[in-house]
């Protein structure tokens, strides 16, 4: 018996509830920040690790995605000139 391939669709509540999770995070992070008993220099500094640990969090998620599609039977492979 052979198997389709059933592609998985998140739903709009899902894809919303994360969104609104994210931005939820996002804004008391930096307002625990901005009112941080702490000189200038010092927010700034957490401000930018938090700034790169979210860049690199979605790099990560991407990496990821893509090894996982590329590794699915009949899996799309990435092309990078495939807009151009």
């Amino acid at each position: 018996m052979s198997e389709t391939p059933v592609k998985q669709q998140n739903t709009a509540a899902f894809y919303g509830q994360a969104v609104a999770s994210f931005s939820v995070a996002m804004a008391a992070t930096a307002l625990g920040i901005f009112r941080l008993q702490a000189d200038a220099w010092v927010r700034a500094f957490l401000a930018i690790a938090v700034l790169y640990l979210v860049t690199s969090s979605f790099t990560l998620a991407k990496v990821i995605r893509d090894r996982q599609d590329a590794t699915r039977p009949g899996g799309r492979v990435y092309d990078p000139f495939e807009k151009l």
